[in-house]
């Protein structure tokens, strides 16, 4: 018997308990590699088990990766040198470049943060959840505030990954980009908090999944892996999902925000490509790569569910809808669906250009929707400004 068949048997009240620990270990297991088991179990357990990001205080992670010293500074790696150049001209400053004196109204439906349709409304009336139009319109903004929430800690993450790679990567030109990108995402953090307590005045707990990643970057000694999760894994998926609520949203403070955060996270991304491209090709042993395939497509699910919006379900829905109902709700609502396409549109490709999207691998990607992706655009074929570009012609 499988787990699903199981909870199909067991009490409403027993199965609404266990459920999220079901679903917990259905992602932690679903590819069978010992090693990748070790590196995001005690992750795992901390974060979708024990839920240590909501418990209200700061959490203590503890860090064991080794500061490379080059004493000899040397010129290593011109596109480096090329993405340090760019990221000094494209420096910004949150408090004067961004409009903070503009009304953000949540009933203004002309400046709305997300459309009306966002979200399978319709689905939710199905299920038996009759909300009015002041109701749906709540919902709407609670989930914005939920999407922004889940940037700014993921954000956060990025922040002291981003210290921690500069410290460990093993070029020097990569330590010179690298402090550009800590500043960049300090800035970012400033600024969607800013909105977030100024503007939406509501702030949600980070996701556990989104927990799990975090955690496990952290803890990682392994400096490619602290690129490969952050730069390629969260990095990537944040520049998608950047990029589908610039173009849906028609506030005019988020979207200006928006658009500088974009830039930043390109670079941000083509940095990842860069220092793991050659790394993960000739430095490599095939089970070394083998390891960091496995481990990737986990985060990759890890990286699907951080966006079924749990907090909100747990907020609003709980006991009015099972979880496989809100489940349904969100994997069929427009909006969602087109930030996954977009958020692995951008992810997937970039796996592949670093290597680590062989044959091997591709049938659990394929097994799970993800296949369309693997033809995509990386990171190293698309700056900021013609992603800016591309999302203001589709809009």
């Amino acid at each position: 018997m499988d787990m699903n068949q199981l909870l199909t048997i067991l009490p409403n009240n027993v199965r609404h308990r266990v459920e999220p620990y079901f679903d917990a270990v259905e992602v932690l297991t679903a590819v069978k590699d010992p090693r990748v088991m070790a590196s995001l179990g005690p992750s795992g357990v901390r974060g979708l088990l024990l839920q240590r990001g909501k418990q209200g205080v700061p959490t203590l992670i503890q860090a064991t990766h080794s500061a490379f010293f080059d004493w000899t500074y040397p010129s290593d790696q011109p596109e480096m040198q090329d993405l340090y150049r760019r990221a000094k001209l494209g420096q910004w400053n949150g408090d004067t470049y961004l409009a903070w004196h503009t009304d953000v109204d949540p009933h203004n439906m002309e400046k709305a943060i997300l459309p009306k349709e966002f979200l399978n409304l319709q689905l939710l009336r199905e299920f038996g959840v009759k909300l009015t139009s002041a109701e749906e319109e709540k919902l709407t903004r609670d989930v914005a505030a939920w999407m922004l929430s889940q940037f700014l800690h993921g954000e956060q993450g990025a922040l002291l990954a981003a210290a921690q790679v500069t410290e460990a990567v093993q070029f020097f030109d990569g330590k010179l980009y690298g402090a550009t990108q800590v500043m960049d995402e300090a800035r970012h953090v400033e600024v969607f908090h800013r909105y977030l307590d100024t503007k939406l005045n509501k702030l949600y707990q980070i996701n556990d999944n989104l927990f799990v990643i975090i955690d496990a970057l952290m803890a990682d000694s392994r400096w490619d892996m602290k690129f490969l999760g952050m730069q390629i894994m969260v990095e990537g998926l944040a520049l998608g999902a950047f990029g589908t609520l610039y173009k849906l949203t028609k506030e005019p403070l988020l979207k200006e925000l928006l658009k500088m955060v974009i830039q930043d996270e390109a670079r941000h991304v083509h940095y990842g490509v860069v220092a793991l491209r050659e790394h993960f090709n000739t430095q490599l042993t095939p089970r070394e790569r083998n390891e960091r395939e496995d481990w990737a497509f986990e985060v990759a699910l890890l990286m699907r569910n951080r966006f079924l919006a749990w907090e909100v379900y747990e907020e609003s829905f709980e006991g009015l809808l099972t979880r496989a109902q809100w489940r349904e709700v969100v994997s069929t609502s427009p909006g969602l669906e087109e930030f996954r396409r977009v958020m692995f549109g951008r992810m997937v490709p970039n796996l592949r250009e670093i290597g680590i999207l062989s044959d091997r691998i591709k049938p659990h990607y394929e097994q799970v929707g993800l296949a369309r992706y693997f033809g995509g655009k990386s990171a190293d074929e698309i700056t900021g400004d013609e992603m800016i570009a591309e999302l203001d012609k589709a809009a």
